[in-house]
């Protein structure tokens, strides 16, 4: 990859994803909570913050999904894009060597994707009503905790540099 392109990758992906919060808090500086309320999860979760205000969140709801469903196909059609062209890049190598070690490595990355992405849709798209119980909360902790803590497992045992 040119360091270029890296670059304009870095940049987009860091303001879409501050756009993106930034719609988020601001939609909630508008809603009312009350005094004294627990939410009953491990971070700020925004369903959670939705159901302990005592104002209507239709708006919000409704612009968490939009944006959010939209951000989440954007994102996964990127990757899933990006491992087209590996793939179609390694089908044309003749080594079986660099074939399987390429593969080997792009399944533990598609292991990853799938559980993050997967986590992350039961949050925010499968969730009954809004409501934050058992199942969120530990689908939040997979891909808010579990998920980023497999990345030394990933990259670390197969870079030569880190070795």
């Amino acid at each position: 990859m040119r360091e270029k392109l890296c670059i304009w990758l870095l940049a987009g992906s860091w303001l879409l994803l501050c756009a993106d919060a930034l719609t988020y808090t601001l939609l909630l500086a508008r809603l009312s909570f009350c005094a004294d309320n627990i939410i009953p999860h491990f971070f700020c979760h925004l369903a959670a913050l939705l159901k302990v205000s005592y104002l209507d969140t239709p708006l919000n709801e409704l612009v968490i999904f939009t944006v959010g469903g939209t951000l989440f196909i954007l994102l996964l059609s990127s990757i899933m894009g990006s491992y087209v062209c590996i793939g179609t890049t390694v089908l044309s190598v003749s080594s079986t060597k660099r074939f399987f070690k390429v593969f080997s490595t792009c399944g533990s990355h598609l292991f990853v994707v799938s559980l993050y992405y997967g986590t992350l849709a039961s949050v925010y798209f499968f969730s009954s009503s809004w409501d934050s119980n058992d199942k969120d909360i530990i689908s939040s902790a997979m891909y808010a905790a579990v998920t980023p803590m497999l990345n030394p497992f990933i990259y670390n045992p197969r870079n030569r540099d880190m070795k």
